[in-house]
């Protein structure tokens, strides 16, 4: 797995850079954020969670059952929206209330 970052969507708010636990997020020259070395990507998601505009993306692989698809995240106060969407551009959304995400 591995992160896409849409450079055209990016506002280079440096939020994405921040939270990556393995610093491989920098900023090129017009401050957008771009993956250093993305074949040492985790997958952690710190990142698409951190971007307040939907640019950080995990790709979801074929091999993962993902098909190729994108998960991505928009925060709305304490809501979390989790966007899947498939290669052919349709999407899901699921709604998490990051409060309450770690209640069992």
């Amino acid at each position: 797995m591995s992160i896409s970052l849409d450079a055209e969507a990016c506002v280079g708010c440096g939020g994405c850079m921040a939270v990556c636990p393995g610093m491989l997020l920098e900023a090129d020259a017009k401050g957008k954020a771009f993956i250093r070395h993305p074949e040492d990507c985790w997958g952690c998601a710190a990142c698409v969670k951190a971007c307040p505009v939907e640019a950080a993306a995990l790709y979801l692989a074929a091999e993962a059952g993902g098909r190729g698809g994108k998960l991505s995240a928009r925060k709305e106060g304490a809501l979390l929206h989790w966007k899947v969407t498939r290669p052919d551009g349709a999407s899901e959304t699921i709604i998490v209330n990051s409060q309450n995400a770690n209640s069992y």
